[in-house]
């Protein structure tokens, strides 16, 4: 496995901080939540980013959160905003600074691990399921676009995920 920096991405929902966590510790790397860190840089949560800034704000924040992360000189495992891969820009910083696995999972598992949690601005409505079947119909393409690897994170413990993750990066 090579010494870049290792992405995930993926939906809401689909386990990028959990797996991003374990896999960094099993790795002996560095580990970066995008959106923790965009909270501990603002002092604010995302939801009130979103409800000030709106999403483009977000947006904007998040660009610049990836691109001082990624500048950091060791080996990281970073587990990125849903939408990051929205930017055309942001998915080529992805691709040119990392491995990039994108986690996936079936919308419905998607909605079962979001449907109490209110820390996600866009799924603060009343139709849930109908935003997550458009997120993930929009943004699938963008993640398999940029994805090394493509792992469903659905069914799988995450320790287990996490063991066949380093398994197949070290194949690359």
């Amino acid at each position: 496995m090579s010494e870049q920096h290792i992405f995930l991405v993926g939906p809401m929902g689909a386990g990028k901080s959990t797996i991003g966590r374990q896999l960094a510790s099993f790795l002996n790397r560095p580990f970066f939540d995008i959106d923790n860190e965009i909270e501990s840089r603002t002092g604010a949560d995302i939801q009130w980013i979103f409800d000030m800034e709106g999403e483009a704000g977000f947006r904007a924040r998040e660009t610049k959160v990836l691109l001082e992360v990624v500048a950091n000189e060791q080996s990281s495992v970073i587990a990125t905003g849903g939408g990051i891969i929205l930017s055309a820009a942001n998915r080529a910083t992805l691709k040119e600074n990392g491995q990039v696995i994108y986690l996936s999972a079936t919308k419905e598992q998607l909605y079962e691990r979001t449907r109490k949690d209110k820390s996600r601005p866009l799924l603060q409505v009343d139709d849930r399921k109908g935003v997550i079947d458009k997120l993930v119909e929009t943004r699938d393409p963008l993640y398999q676009e940029v994805a090394d690897l493509v792992f469903p994170s659905g069914s799988v413990a995450p320790s287990k995920l996490t063991k066949n993750l380093a398994e197949a990066l070290a194949g690359l």
